[in-house]
């Protein structure tokens, strides 16, 4: 194994989760703003939507990241359970080589997007590129790259402690002393 890697990758991880999890917690302060400007105060605020969808996009693209490090992602495994090992690893192996295709596109096509629409602003925030909204995109997707990139190499890191802090609290708190 190669330590100081994982632990990168764990800096990562952190990076995603702290990022996604800030993001909707300003999110969740800034809707009832919103809202209550406009229905108790009588008056629209212009910036809480723009604001808003992209703290969305920020929690989606590095909680995306994050998801797929820890395992976290849906997937139908009816299909590939009931297929011999060899055959398992195989089709592992396609959806690790698809979701690598994925990332590839989110950051080349991310990136041009992010670049394109640099010169141009929001009508309700002048002074934020719109270039700039869509960072999280290419960003989202180099972050969840190098987990692919990670799980081809040194398979499944969803067991890794950073992963599991919140989970190993849980038993140890669950767990009565003295038993």
């Amino acid at each position: 194994m190669n330590e100081p890697l994982h632990r990168m990758l764990d800096r990562l991880y952190l990076f995603a989760i702290w990022s996604a999890g800030i993001a909707i917690f300003f999110m969740s302060i800034i809707i009832p703003i919103g809202v209550f400007a406009r229905y108790v105060l009588g008056f629209g605020a212009q910036w809480p939507e723009p604001i808003a969808i992209l703290l969305m996009v920020i929690f989606t693209f590095t909680g995306a990241a994050a998801a797929y490090r820890a395992g976290a992602h849906i997937a139908v495994a009816m299909l590939t359970d009931r297929l011999p090992g060899a055959l398992q690893k195989v089709c592992e192996y396609a959806v690790d080589a698809a979701m690598a295709a994925v990332c590839l596109f989110g950051m080349f096509y991310g990136s041009q997007l992010v670049m394109g629409t640099m010169g141009q602003t929001l009508a309700e925030l002048p002074w934020l590129p719109v270039g700039v909204t869509y960072i999280p995109l290419p960003l989202g997707a180099l972050m969840t790259l190098a987990f692919v990139l990670e799980k081809m190499a040194y398979g499944s890191q969803h067991a890794r402690a950073v992963v599991v802090f919140d989970h190993a609290l849980e038993e140890t708190t669950a767990t009565p002393e003295g038993a």
